[in-house]
């Protein structure tokens, strides 16, 4: 599978699916910080930078799947939720233009779950009225990523389509049995995973946050935000402290160190892993596309 990825951000997409043996064959970011770790562990991938241009390059790789997480502060239930009329939001239409330019098989667009209810509903109806009318099947769950191997309550909308049929995005996103209102194996998936996270640590600090969920010590930790959010902040035996970026970066899924490049600071490690999505629960959407895309069950 060859993909392009747009709101590229850290790439959790790539960190995800690297293992499936997917391939990206270009970026689109535009923020300083996720472009500087962009260019640090994928120099050979091109980044096209602003996504609103791509539709009138003519130096756009083909694609098999698009993938991206447009701009979610417009939708949020903490924002000032300005929707579609918001220049953030409205990139998610730019997202269903690419779509219609582009036409890969596949599409995975990620947002809050407070895009359900961004202007009474009517934002996400038009969102995925214009995915339809670009010729695409779509189903799309909220997924939760303390289910997915990693202690962080993150609920997050998930859109899957594929061009010209309805039937494959489905049975990515769902099982048989959920379609009959059983949810006992989506359960049953979540408690089989580890609660490790990938990596081992470059730094030395006390027992971490994420090292006593691991030991059955600690609750979930609240969704990551911007640094000076109340949910960057945790509790522990030495007081209230901020999360440290090892911990943001097992957080979400990702190896210990991999924003740790030369020059980053600890608040723009902290905003990039807080605006990123969740590895494992990407690699979970890649895998089960991933057989529908080969005919298996």
């Amino acid at each position: 599978m060859i993909y392009g990825s747009v709101c590229s951000g850290i790439e959790a997409a790539t960190v995800a699916w690297h293992p499936l043996g997917w391939v990206p064959a270009w970026f689109s970011e535009i923020e300083k910080f996720p472009n500087q770790v962009l260019s640090h562990h994928y120099p050979k991938i091109p980044n096209l930078g602003d996504m609103t241009k791509i539709c009138k390059r003519k130096d756009v790789s083909p694609i098999d799947l698009l993938v991206g997480g447009t701009p979610c502060q417009s939708f949020s239930v903490a924002g000032e939720r300005g929707g579609l009329n918001d220049e953030r939001g409205n990139l998610a239409l730019e997202f269903c233009r690419i779509l219609e330019t582009l036409k890969p098989r596949w599409f995975i667009w990620e947002n809050v779950a407070g895009i359900l209810s961004s202007n009474q509903g009517q934002d996400f109806s038009i969102i995925l009225g214009k995915m339809a009318k670009c010729g695409y099947g779509i189903a799309y769950r909220i997924l939760d990523a303390q289910y997915f191997g990693v202690p962080q309550r993150r609920r997050r909308l998930y859109a899957v389509g594929y061009l010209g049929d309805w039937r494959k995005p489905i049975s990515a996103l769902f099982e048989p049995s959920s379609l009959r209102g059983d949810s006992t194996a989506s359960e049953k998936y979540g408690k089989a995973l580890p609660k490790v996270v990938y990596g081992e640590t470059k730094e030395t600090e006390d027992l971490t946050f994420v090292d006593a969920y691991n030991q059955g010590l600690s609750s979930v930790a609240p969704t990551l935000s911007l640094p000076n959010h109340n949910s960057s902040f945790v509790l522990d035996l030495g007081g209230i402290r901020r999360y440290s970026p090892m911990e943001c970066e097992r957080l979400m899924g990702f190896p210990v160190g991999y924003t740790d490049i030369s020059g980053a600071s600890r608040n723009a490690r902290h905003a990039a892993l807080g605006n990123s999505m969740v590895v494992p629960v990407m690699r979970w959407i890649g895998t089960r596309i991933k057989r529908v895309d080969m005919g298996v069950r």
